[in-house]
């Protein structure tokens, strides 16, 4: 089965120095539909202004990563880590215990654009950590980069909860396959660009909810780029 989210329908808050768009329940958005899918919990798209961002705040016991398409976003937090994130990396912290943070765009004069993803952890009380890894484009461009895991391999962010994130770089035209493991759901996001998932047509902010589906096929309408959430 698929079900279809359509970017029009998320929530929204434009704050001025902060415009984002929220797939699922987040601050001042609620929806009781939309409260997350399976242990995934958030993907907020955030456009942040020059100069601007999040003073430190703290979370615990959630996987929260980051992905930027446009632009830089500087990071500090209370583990001592001061990182700068920019395209084709993945940022992971795991909260666990409790960290405190800030994410503030690293330019004076250019807007960073960038993705911001909670998975729940599969255990909580677990300590708090940090990794930052960069990958080759080329890794994405017609088949699927792996971004974040539950077991270490080359290039991947180890998360605490059996989920996975891809992403994929398709040009006009092209198509690229996923086959489920059994009793295993999916949720494709559409960063950029506009596709077909098994014939169903999905654009720029779109999503798609997978369940009971062997496979999807994806096909690129126009040029993007597509995350894909293999989840238990």
């Amino acid at each position: 089965m698929l079900e279809i989210r359509r970017s029009e329908e998320r929530g929204h808050a434009n704050h001025g120095w902060l415009d984002s768009h929220h797939t699922f329940s987040f601050a001042g958005y609620y929806d009781p539909r939309h409260m997350g899918f399976r242990s995934l919990r958030v993907i907020n798209e955030d456009r942040v202004a020059p100069g601007r961002g999040f003073g430190a705040h703290p979370h615990r016991d959630m996987e929260i990563l980051s992905y930027v398409l446009d632009g830089k976003l500087a990071h500090r937090d209370s583990m001592g880590h001061e990182e700068l994130l920019g395209p084709n990396e993945i940022q992971r912290m795991s909260a666990g215990t409790g960290v405190v943070h800030s994410e503030y765009n690293g330019s004076k004069t250019e807007p960073v654009h960038f993705l911001q993803i909670w998975i729940e952890p599969s255990k909580d009380g677990l300590p708090a950590t940090y990794e930052q890894l960069s990958f080759d484009p080329a890794e994405k461009q017609g088949r699927w980069k792996q971004l974040a895991g539950p077991a270490k391999a080359d290039g991947v962010s180890v998360i605490n909860q059996d989920a996975k994130v891809y992403v994929a770089e398709l040009a006009r035209g092209e198509e690229i396959g996923y086959g489920f493991a059994r009793n295993r759901y999916g949720w494709l996001h559409v960063i950029r660009g506009s596709v077909t998932v098994n014939g169903r047509t999905l654009k720029t902010g779109d999503a798609v909810a997978i369940s009971d589906e062997p496979s999807i096929q994806i096909k690129a309408v126009e040029a993007g780029e597509v995350m894909l959430f293999d989840l238990v």
